[in-house]
């Protein structure tokens, strides 16, 4: 007669026919054919009938017919064998399949009984047991729960509990909650991602209120409203400045940081002031405004909108506004009309009254190079204009010099910029020429500031917080990387010996620190180092200049990521099938008519500045990724006149993400300046120039 083994191997139950013993050890061939050796310590049954897989058939039917709350109170609170308690379950010794059965009952039960051995168990005690199994019935109430969201995420309905967690699951989910592995679960069978499914079910209302909402979770996480604070009040006396100051901004500008003033001397020298919004004779470091600004470390723009650094009121209350007397830290150069050369400079904080708020859209039509050389046409503060126009070619000149002994080329001003305007959802995208006059009498006026300021800290022995642009390494994208820095150091790019960002302190919270400095060094002469908020090695400075690089990234990438949105909302607002592109180089093109670089896989080797038409085959306004096919390519392409291509290679090479990479095109990002934003930051991005081969 064959003996049979029902036994135990690596967690599983097993039955089998034995075919030799040696020692400790069994020969067994399983129902499968396959042979094994058993151990003799893991061996549960021996038996000769039923057969070995007419035994493991039965046995899972009295498993599955086991009363396991009966079975856990017959077998007590002592340490049990299988063979004693089936004895007290059965009435009666059991038999190999009731046994077998026994054993797969207890194994699969491990709330009720506790494994102490082959064979052996615990009866788990009662309060244990009653806590596990209310573990279990919640489990099961979850999962009929989670079944029931996956079903109305399916039917394009967004589950009620999930309103108010939508940008959590988004952005940072726990993976442990019963929302998420609904969206996640719904997303599998829908195959589709869990941003897309929101948008479809009404989670989120749009592509831009997607990336809008994932900027602001991750950089405002408690929203980006302002608490209720006072406005401070400027408690020097100041003297009165006898000027007409005027300013020169896009007509969405809000934070007016900078305007200028001519007065023409006795002694035929004229003497221009720059004069700067001046927060910091209110704000003091530390108070309630300064925290606020310190967490923001600077003003967010994007097309059509902008998350200011500081409230409102505070911004009515500094702000450089027509028809206001307003507190200012003003640097007056003396100049010898000559010649140009700089007599003298001045800073003093003064009141300022501000007469005019001139607008680039109004002016841009009537101010430009033929019509300031001849002195045609009629617009405010024409003569002051003239004037400053020629200073301002003056200032550019004497970079230019200087970026020549860095090793730099000059600064391209052939390229268009892009203006992006946004009302009612509906997107305009205008071309400005780069280096347009009233743009550059800004920007050469800012630098100027910036550099002269600068120096005066440094000669003060205030520290600062400067942008350093210096000899790298890695090649020509090392070397034009900008640092932020707490002492002097030339700034490359732009020319200058020291480059100090001091003329948007409405904006920018390393200007406003830098403001209070250069207020010290103003007020105070040698001891200003004693009087100054910041002292030399002042951890507190590195920390500031360590948070504004980190925001100030963050807030470039969105900005970018939301003039990508708005080119490809501009190609479905405009229709546009078929486009122009300039080719940038080998597979890199940008659109003509607007800002939007493509890269195009497979692109025949064309000659840079070559203009191609495209076929537009979609976008996804979600990953902002661009699908394209080339259509034509001209014969007798020339270089386009109106493309920096040093300058887009540069910003392409020096690492800019694709996304959408799976598409046939994709968008590269690339930092279109906002109308609204500081000249400053212009003149740097204009300055941002490989080096001479």
């Amino acid at each position: 007669m064959n003996m049979n083994v029902f036994f135990e191997e690596s967690g599983d139950f097993k039955v089998g026919t034995v075919l030799s013993q040696a020692g400790e050890a069994y020969q067994v061939e399983l129902a499968s054919g396959k042979r094994s050796k058993v151990k003799a310590k893991d061996v549960l049954l021996q038996y000769e009938k039923p057969a070995p897989d007419v035994l493991l058939t039965e046995a899972k039917a009295v498993a599955a017919d086991v009363d396991l709350d009966f079975l856990w109170e017959v077998a007590g609170q002592e340490e049990f064998g299988f063979a004693e308690l089936g004895t007290e379950y059965f009435g009666h010794a059991p038999l190999p399949h009731e046994a077998a059965g026994l054993i797969l009952a207890l194994h699969s039960a491990p709330v009720y009984f506790y494994k102490k051995g082959r064979g052996r168990y615990k009866a788990a005690p009662e309060q244990s047991l009653q806590a596990a199994l209310a573990g279990i019935e919640k489990k099961k109430q979850q999962a009929i729960v989670q079944q029931q969201y996956v079903d109305e995420l399916k039917a394009d309905k967004l589950p009620a509990p999930m309103a108010g967690i939508v940008q959590q699951l988004l952005f940072k989910p726990d993976k442990n909650t019963i929302e998420f592995k609904a969206l996640d679960a719904a997303c599998n069978e829908l195959h589709t991602t869990p941003a897309r499914l929101m948008l479809a079910v009404g989670g989120i209302g749009s592509a831009k209120d997607l990336h809008m909402a994932k900027f602001l979770f991750e950089n405002f996480p408690k929203g980006h409203g302002f608490p209720d604070v006072p406005v401070p009040t400027v408690r020097a006396k100041l003297p009165l400045a006898a000027v007409e100051a005027f300013s020169i901004d896009d007509v969405t500008t809000t934070e007016i940081d900078d305007a200028f003033s001519v007065v023409h001397l006795e002694d035929g020298n004229v003497r221009i002031g720059i004069h700067i919004a001046a927060p910091g004779l209110g704000i003091r470091p530390d108070d309630a405004i300064d925290k606020i600004a310190r967490a923001r470390m600077s003003t967010v723009y994007m097309p059509g909108d902008k998350i200011t650094m500081l409230p409102d009121s505070i911004v009515n209350a500094f702000t450089l506004a027509e028809g206001k007397t307003c507190p200012a830290l003003s640097l007056y150069a003396t100049l010898n009309p000559a010649d140009w050369t700089v007599v003298a400079t001045e800073t003093k904080a003064e009141l300022v009254p501000i007469a005019n708020n001139l607008r680039h859209n109004d002016l841009d039509d009537v101010v430009n190079e033929d019509t300031l050389a001849d002195g045609s046409g009629e617009y405010p503060r024409k003569a002051e204009l003239t004037l400053l126009w020629g200073w301002a070619r003056h200032l550019e000149a004497g970079r230019m010099v200087k970026r020549e002994g860095f090793g730099l080329k000059p600064e391209q001003n052939n390229r268009v910029d892009f203006n992006f305007y946004v009302e009612d959802d509906v997107v305009t995208i205008s071309r400005r020429k780069r280096g347009a006059p009233l743009d550059k009498i800004v920007a050469e006026l800012m630098i100027f500031a910036n550099s002269t300021w600068g120096k005066l800290m440094h000669d003060h022995g205030v520290p600062g917080i400067y942008r350093s642009q210096g000899q790298g390494v890695g090649g020509w994208a090392a070397k034009m990387q900008v640092r932020m820095v707490t002492h002097a150091a030339p700034h490359q790019g732009l020319g200058v010996d020291q480059y100090a960002w001091s003329t948007s302190p409405l904006r920018r919270y390393t200007d406003l620190v830098n403001q209070w400095q250069i207020l010290a060094c103003a007020e105070n002469g040698v001891t200003a180092p004693l009087v100054a908020p910041f002292k030399q090695k002042d951890a507190n400075l590195f920390a500031i200049v360590s948070a504004f690089d980190a925001a100030y990234a963050a807030y470039a990438d969105f900005q970018a990521n939301m003039e990508r949105y708005w080119c490809l909302r501009w190609l479905g607002q405009e229709d546009k099938r078929q486009v122009e592109a300039v080719v940038l180089k080998d597979e890199v093109l940008r659109l003509t008519d607007i800002p939007l670089i493509i890269r195009l896989p497979g692109m025949p080797s064309v000659a840079r500045g070559a203009a191609v038409k495209l076929d537009v085959l979609r976008w996804d306004e979600v990953d902002l990724s661009i699908e394209t096919r080339l259509l034509e390519i001209p014969a007798d392409q020339a270089p386009a006149g109106d493309v920096d291509f040093e300058e887009d290679e540069g910003e392409e090479a020096a690492g800019a993400e694709v996304p959408g990479a799976a598409l046939v095109g994709e968008t590269v990002p690339e930092l279109v300046p906002d109308a609204d934003q500081p000249a400053d930051e212009k003149a740097e991005v204009a300055a941002a120039e490989p080096p001479v081969a």
